[in-house]
C-alpha cells in the first residue's frame, strides 16, 4: 500500500456499529477479493473487497474476517484469518501481515492463519443459529464473475444446511452510508490530490494534444501524491465525445475551440473522491460554451443546497429537474409547449440532461447507501448536473463531492478545485 496507515480505532467503531445490528447467536463472515487471472501468469492488480476493508483495514488477498458478538469465549468474537507469510513469499511476492502486524492495523487481538478456517468455525458454527452472508446488493451492480464470497457461500450452505441466512448488506449499506470523520479525512485526501492533478492539467492542456495524454498527468499527480490511481475508468472527453456519457477511450486529438469534458478522480487508502470539469482546448470560452457553463453552474449551486437531513433522494431529483428546465428554457434549447407537453416519465429536460445528479460517496464510487431512506448528517454525495447539445458540438458537466451537515449547507470537499470560468481561463492563460 502507497497511503499512511490509518487508525484502526476507526475499524473498530465500523465492527462496533456492525455488530450491534446482528441477531443474537449469529455469525458474519467477511471474504477479500480474488486476485483476477488476465491470461498466462498476468493478473489484474489486487483490489479489495470493500466490505472487509471497512470492518477490519485489512487490505491484502486470501483474507477472511469473523465476526461471533455472542461468542461463548471473548477471544472468539472478532478472529482474521489470513495467509501464511513466510520468508519465501517475502522474497518473491513481497511482506504479507504477520499475527502482530495484523493486530496493529486491525485491532483484532485473535488472528489464525487461513489453514485453520474451517476446523474454527465447525466449532463456532455449534454455538450458532444464524450466519450473515455478504452478498452484493447494490443497485448499479452487475456481477458476472464468480467471486470468493460466492464461493464460500456456496460452501457453506453445503456444509451447514441448518443454520438460518441473513444478510449483511442491509446493515452494510446503512452504516456504510453514514461517514465517521477519519473517513471524511481520508475522502477529503483524495479530493486534494485530485486538486493537484487538475492544476497539472490547466497548465498542460493546449490544441492538438491527445486525451489520453491528459489522462497521463492526472495519473502521474495521483501516483506521486501516495494515490493507486484513478477511484474509477477516467473520462477524457473532447468536443462531441463529451456527449457520450460513459466515454472512457480517451483516444481523440483536442482541438482548438473545442471543450473537454475531464470526469476524473483520485482514490487513496481505497477511498474514492469523484471530479468532473469542463475546460477549453484553446484557454477560453466562447460566448455560447461560457452561457451553458455558467447554467450548468448555477443548477449545480442549487442543487447543492438542497443535500440537506432529510431530504429524499427520488423527490430531490424532481427539484433538480426545475432547475434544470427554468436553465434550457433561458438557453432556448426547449420552449414552453414542450415543457406543457412533456412525458412525466420522461421531462422535457431530459433531452439535454439525462442522468442524475448525485449519489452516495466512499470507498465506492458509487458507495452503499438506500435511496429510499431519508439523507442524514455525514453522508458524502456527489452533485454532478449537465446539459449535452451534440448538435452544437460539445457537453459540459460539472460535479463536486459534498458532506451532508446537521445544519446549513453541506460542506464541499472539492472547494479549492477551480470551477468558475474566470479562474478557469486565468490559470489556463497564465
Amino acid at each position: 500500500m502507497k497511503y499512511h496507515q490509518i487508525d484502526r480505532d476507526l475499524f473498530i467503531k465500523n465492527r462496533s456499529k456492525f455488530m450491534a445490528q446482528m441477531k443474537p447467536k449469529s455469525v458474519a463472515i467477511f471474504n477479500s477479493n480474488d486476485i483476477y487471472p488476465i491470461s498466462a501468469d498476468s493478473t489484474m492488480p489486487f483490489a479489495q473487497h470493500r466490505d472487509i476493508f471497512y470492518l477490519s483495514g485489512v487490505d491484502q488477498e486470501e483474507s477472511i474476517l469473523l465476526l461471533f458478538p455472542d461468542a461463548p469465549y471473548e477471544h472468539q468474537r472478532e478472529m482474521l484469518f489470513l495467509k501464511e507469510t513466510n520468508d519465501h513469499i517475502a522474497v518473491w511476492e513481497g511482506e504479507k501481515l504477520t499475527k502482530e502486524r495484523a493486530l496493529a492495523v486491525s485491532g483484532i487481538k485473535t488472528v489464525y492463519w487461513l489453514q485453520e478456517f474451517e476446523k474454527v468455525l465447525f466449532e463456532l458454527m455449534t454455538h450458532s443459529d444464524t450466519i450473515y452472508i455478504n452478498t452484493n446488493e447494490h443497485y448499479r451492480a452487475t456481477v458476472e464473475t464468480e467471486t470468493r464470497e460466492a464461493r464460500f457461500v456456496k460452501w457453506w450452505k453445503e456444509k451447514y444446511p441448518a443454520h438460518t441466512v441473513a444478510k449483511s448488506n442491509p446493515i452494510l449499506q446503512r452504516i456504510r452510508s453514514i461517514k465517521e470523520s477519519e473517513e471524511i479525512d481520508l475522502i477529503q485526501q483524495a479530493c486534494n490530490i485530485t486538486e493537484k492533478g487538475f492544476r497539472r492539467v490547466l497548465s498542460f492542456v493546449k490544441p492538438n494534444i491527445m486525451e489520453y495524454e491528459i489522462e497521463a498527468e492526472f495519473i502521474h499527480e495521483f501516483v506521486r501524491n501516495r494515490s493507486k490511481g484513478f477511484a474509477y475508468t477516467p473520462i477524457i472527453g473532447s468536443g462531441n465525445n463529451a456527449n457520450v456519457l460513459h466515454y472512457i477511450e480517451n483516444n481523440q486529438q483536442c482541438k482548438a475551440g473545442d471543450l473537454i469534458l475531464i470526469d476524473a478522480g483520485a482514490e487513496y487508502a481505497n477511498y474514492s473522491s469523484d471530479m468532473t470539469r469542463t475546460i477549453p482546448v484553446s484557454g477560453k470560452y466562447n460566448d455560447r460554451q461560457k452561457a451553458v457553463y455558467n447554467a450548468v453552474l448555477r443548477v449545480k449551486n442549487e442543487a447543492t443546497k438542497m443535500l440537506l437531513p432529510g431530504t429524499l433522494w427520488k423527490q430531490y431529483h424532481i427539484e433538480v429537474g426545475k432547475l434544470m428546465t427554468s436553465e434550457l428554457l433561458g438557453l432556448g434549447l426547449i420552449d414552453k409547449a414542450d415543457v406543457q407537453n412533456e412525458n412525466p416519465d420522461w421531462p422535457a429536460y431530459k433531452k439535454y440532461f439525462m442522468h442524475g445528479t448525485s449519489h452516495h460517496m466512499g470507498l465506492d464510487t458509487h458507495d452503499y447507501g438506500i435511496l429510499t431512506e431519508p439523507m442524514q448528517a455525514n453522508m458524502v454525495f456527489t452533485v454532478e448536473p449537465g446539459i449535452y447539445i451534440p448538435a452544437e458540438g460539445f457537453g459540459i458537466r460539472l460535479e463536486d463531492d459534498v458532506v451532508i451537515q446537521e445544519s446549513g449547507e453541506p460542506f464541499n470537499l472539492m472547494r479549492n478545485i477551480p470551477i468558475e470560468v474566470d479562474e478557469i481561463e486565468s490559470l489556463m492563460n497564465s
